[in-house]
């Protein structure tokens, strides 16, 4: 069965045991997929790539939080009323 992998370098689950950090430095700051037989198990991601990804998937859910309150109607406050 042919799998579909998410990442331009690959590594063998024996390469990560043997050298992880040179496992996480071949792909350059990108996701390296980490393969079992071939088969992708998992993909190691770089801190700085995990960390961007979570900051868009917070962005993403904000804007779909701001587009479903499009629309509604807005109650200006003064700090003062609060």
């Amino acid at each position: 069965m042919a799998n579909q992998i998410f990442a331009l370098t690959t590594a063998s689950v024996s390469e990560l045991k043997k050298n992880p950090m040179g496992t996480v430095a071949a792909g350059e700051g990108f996701p390296v997929a980490i393969l079992n037989r071939n088969e992708p198990a998992f993909y190691c991601v770089p801190a700085k790539a995990y960390e961007a990804m979570l900051d868009r998937l917070e962005d993403l859910e904000l804007n779909a939080i701001a587009d479903a309150r499009q629309g509604q109607t807005i109650h200006r406050v003064k700090l003062d009323e609060i």
